[in-house]
């Protein structure tokens, strides 16, 4: 059963939001599409699991930023090709 992070109500669903990120370099922020997400009915919050926003700072991180697009969806941004096959500074 999943409770809210924020209220601990079991009032809240799975979600597929958008979401804007900085890049490692700081230099610019990118929109991802379609992020897995929980929202909750009852405090009105919208997040991502530690697990997805570690996904995403760890995949970020880990192939070249450069060329991203302004706006990229989570599936396709999972795909991208890495430059490392893990974060060894964690």
């Amino acid at each position: 059963m999943m409770t809210c992070l924020w209220c601990t109500s079991s009032r809240v669903t799975a979600t597929l939001q958008t979401v804007y990120w900085e890049l490692p370099d700081g230099f610019r922020a990118i929109e991802i599409t379609d992020t897995p997400s929980v929202s909750c009915a009852e405090c009105g919050m919208i997040y991502q699991e530690e697990d997805i926003v570690e996904n995403i700072e760890d995949q970020l991180f880990l192939i070249d930023t450069a060329h991203l697009n302004k706006t990229i969806s989570y599936d396709e941004l999972m795909q991208k090709p890495r430059r490392l096959k893990r974060n060894y500074f964690k």
